[in-house]
């Protein structure tokens, strides 16, 4: 599908998260010291929205069962969960975030 704009750097402050529907996929877009990241917006043990789990450093901990996700690269840190995250590609041009889905 390529590159989509995501939001804009206004949006997402350092620290922060954000959820999308990019394609018809859920994705979370992180910014982690002004460096975005996005992963698939689902946790893949239950399916609960990652959105709602805290970040702890450069991982999330899905709210559901504690399932722990890095968030550069959407490997399984700690489980129940055993299939890692999709990680996506994000780019920032003139102030938008853009992810490739």
């Amino acid at each position: 599908m390529g590159f989509m704009r995501a939001a804009s750097v206004k949006d997402l402050k350092t620290g922060e998260k954000l959820g999308v529907v990019l394609g018809g996929k859920p994705v979370l877009l992180v910014n982690l010291e002004n460096e975005y990241y996005a992963i698939g917006g689902k946790c893949t043990h239950w399916g609960c929205m990652l959105i709602d789990g805290k970040i702890e450093d450069s991982r999330i901990r899905c709210k559901c069962h504690g399932s722990t996700f890095d968030l550069k690269t959407g490997a399984v840190i700690k489980g129940p969960a055993a299939k890692p995250m999709p990680s996506y590609h994000v780019k920032v041009e003139n102030g938008e975030i853009y992810v490739e889905v």
